[in-house]
């Protein structure tokens, strides 16, 4: 039997994929992640974004309750467009990382995927135990374990007809909470059963990816289909993001589009502009790891979609931006591949991988080193 995967709209083949966007979101809310803008400015974020708020709301996303609100009409309609626009100029799939405790939504999903033709899979699992309600804080090991197990293989709790893809995002903070640590070794024990992917969001601590590792091996987990969510923003230094990638799991720098060096969520890291996250991943390129990394937007707020004023459609020779799927031509090309052996069911395979990129990129950092007598 060939390989197979499953979709919000039934199962394809690896070759249906096409392009493939491996972390967004099309219905969620994070309001509960809301954080007091400085109060000089508070003025500005009571209000819907429009031109006279929107250059403070980028630098100040989650201040703004509306922009946090991610599942309301206005959104959808917003996701729909940025969907139509993405299949237009090439897109093929979308992996949906919204899991239990986004209020993720499943229906939209099928939605989205039936409007504009973009394949779209759905994760299963937990976030962190902040956005959890005290009834699901209380699930045992064993209950996360049952819920993941029925809804890969049977269907969804909120929508029985589809069948989620992958585990994930299975979101930790730091130090990790007790739920969280159960919600890591429940999708090990699931992932050694069935075999399939696994997208991990990891606190925001240099540390914290190895210890998700750590537990999700014990539990008996396979890095190599797992990835690592938000590398961008997690693990800074490069000599510490080699030896996370010698780990073997698929690293993943998704927040491509995000130009505001304050991250309200930990202010003392300094987000990387998308020029530094390319330099990022040329590195990994350098040190042979070019089938383990995949790029996306983790796109989770209103100003971020082209209706809001985020990224527009902009195509010239050498640069070129397809709203959700933001991909800078002038440094590297992403597409599908059959060899990508990256979340998959056995026999299922259904990741994109890099591989090309951009020579000029590689040949200007050779030079460097050329010039400061490096060999």
């Amino acid at each position: 039997m060939g390989s197979k995967i499953h979709t919000v709209l039934g199962s394809i083949s690896p070759e249906e994929l096409g392009r493939t966007l491996t972390h967004e979101h099309f219905s969620m809310d994070f309001q509960q992640l809301y954080v007091e803008p400085p109060k000089e400015l508070k003025s500005f974020f009571e209000n819907k974004i429009s031109l006279d708020n929107v250059g403070f709301i980028k630098q100040y996303p989650y201040s703004s309750k509306y922009n946090c609100l991610f599942n309301d009409a206005e959104t959808h309609a917003a996701v729909l467009y940025d969907m139509t626009l993405y299949k237009q100029f090439g897109g093929g799939s979308v992996v949906e990382n919204s899991s239990h405790g986004l209020q993720r939504n499943v229906k939209f999903m099928k939605e989205v995927s039936q409007k504009t033709g973009v394949h779209v899979i759905a994760g299963t699992g937990h976030y962190i135990s902040y956005v959890q309600p005290p009834s699901v804080l209380k699930l045992s090991q064993e209950n996360m374990y049952n819920l993941m197990l029925k809804e890969l293989t049977d269907g969804c709790e909120d929508q029985p007809d589809v069948k989620c893809g992958f585990i994930g995002e299975v979101g930790s903070g730091w130090p990790l909470h007790d739920f969280e640590r159960r919600a890591i070794i429940a999708t090990g024990e699931v992932q050694a059963h069935l075999g399939c992917p696994v997208s991990f969001h990891p606190g925001r601590h240099p540390e914290a990816p190895f210890e998700i590792i750590r537990l999700f091996q014990e539990a008996g987990g396979n890095v190599k289909k797992t990835v690592m969510s938000h590398l961008d923003r997690t693990i800074i230094k490069s000599e510490d993001l080699l030896e996370f990638s010698n780990l073997g799991t698929y690293c993943q720098f998704d927040l491509f589009g995000i130009e505001c060096s304050l991250y309200q969520m930990s202010p003392t890291v300094d987000m990387p502009s998308d020029a530094q996250r390319m330099d990022k991943v040329v590195s990994l390129i350098e040190a042979g790891k070019e089938d383990r990394i995949l790029l996306a937007h983790d796109i989770h707020t209103k100003h971020r979609l082209v209706r809001f004023f985020g990224l527009k459609t902009k195509i010239t020779d050498s640069f070129w931006f397809i709203s959700l799927s933001v991909l800078s031509q002038r440094y590297i090309v992403l597409e599908l591949t059959n060899e990508t052996h990256v979340f998959n069911f056995p026999d299922q395979i259904w990741w994109s991988r890099i591989f090309t990129y951009s020579q000029q990129r590689l040949t200007k950092n050779a030079d460097k080193r050329n010039l400061s007598g490096d060999n």
